[in-house]
């Protein structure tokens, strides 16, 4: 491997080809910065910016955010997926006002202390904003490496990870760690792609061992695959007078932790039963196309109950703090499952 001059090729590289007019990369701070990665962990970045965008507006500093309902954060995190992000983005800033004043600290022990920060995202906020000789290791660096050095193995077991980190710190320049940090997740994004990787404009194919060998696309090694089980339930989306449905909040831990989603049911029967008990007898019942949402984990079957009561029928339906009436004309600011929406979609346009 030519160690002497990888990092110089991916640096000029980045000066002709980079990114450098995102929006996290204008005025550009540690607080922009760590938004940005971690919205970015698991998402690509087309879909952030319109997301960044908003969440900045509505949060313009750490102590907004601070401040800000739980409830508001999700709301702005609704369709991102992966929801525990938000929580922990909220948590830390909440640490960052108490313990730092309200300013992002600038040590690394300090970073990557905070909630949902790890080795890698810590050192792209450092190196990205402030140009600390921070290496990182990410989905695109790692796809770049295991190809470029066909290191075989899932980049998740940690005897492959630790020679990543070990090869990430050795390439990592004393002095420009901020492009070359940018650059290589940008090569990893724009070249090294998943699949139909653009080799005839990489700048270290030369020495590319996998082009060599033309297996880029066998590298990273794939995770070995597991069966992944089917869990089904029926939501019970309880309506009333066509304007609004009753929702419940999730605990704030687990599958959409802190969202607000339908009642859950093993099958209709048991949710006609929950009815019942409610002293809910005068109702339209229809059931709706069902559908599968799939975790990383599971496949979720859903079919959604639709059960349409008039105004009257309201005062008998028991409510707590972790429910609400959510209205179908004035939505309410909440953070909503992917499902949940899914759903509301659907019995926006049956009604």
């Amino acid at each position: 491997m030519q160690e002497n001059n990888f990092n110089q090729r991916i640096i000029t590289w980045h000066a002709l080809h980079g990114r450098k007019t995102l929006p996290w990369q204008m005025d550009k701070s540690l607080y922009k910065t760590w938004i940005s990665e971690v919205m970015l962990q698991q998402t690509q970045v087309a879909t952030v910016i319109p997301y960044f965008n908003k969440f900045m507006r509505s949060f313009p500093t750490i102590d907004y955010l601070a401040n800000a309902p739980i409830d508001e954060i999700l709301h702005h995190w609704t369709g991102l997926g992966y929801y525990a992000r938000a929580r922990n983005l909220h948590k830390s800033a909440q640490t960052i006002r108490d313990q730092f004043d309200g300013k992002f600290p600038e040590a690394f022990d300090d970073v990557i202390a905070l909630s949902g920060i790890g080795r890698s995202t810590a050192g792209a906020i450092l190196s990205l904003t402030l140009g600390k000789n921070f290496a990182i290791l990410d989905g695109n660096v790692k796809r770049v490496l295991t190809r470029h050095q066909t290191i075989e193995g899932w980049t998740g077991e940690k005897r492959v990870e630790d020679r990543l980190w070990e090869l990430a710190e050795r390439l990592t320049p004393a002095q420009q760690a901020n492009i070359f940090n940018q650059a290589m997740m940008d090569m990893g994004a724009m070249i090294c792609t998943r699949s139909k990787p653009k080799c005839h404009e990489c700048p270290v194919s030369e020495d590319c061992l996998a082009l060599k060998s033309d297996s880029m696309t066998n590298y990273p090694t794939p995770k070995a695959k597991k069966k992944i089980p089917i869990k089904n339930a029926v939501m019970l989306v309880l309506c009333e007078n066509g304007k609004t449905i009753q929702l419940k909040q999730r605990p704030p831990v687990g599958i959409w932790g802190g969202l607000w989603c339908f009642p859950e049911f093993e099958s209709i029967d048991n949710a006609l039963q929950h009815l019942s008990e409610q002293g809910i007898k005068d109702y339209q019942q229809t059931e709706l196309n069902s559908f599968r949402h799939t975790f990383s984990h599971f496949h979720f079957d859903i079919t959604p109950l639709l059960i349409e009561i008039n105004q009257l029928d309201v005062s008998q339906v028991m409510e707590d703090s972790g429910s609400l009436w959510y209205n179908l004309q004035h939505p309410q600011k909440i953070g909503l499952a992917a499902a949940t929406k899914k759903i509301l979609t659907a019995v926006h346009k049956k009604l």
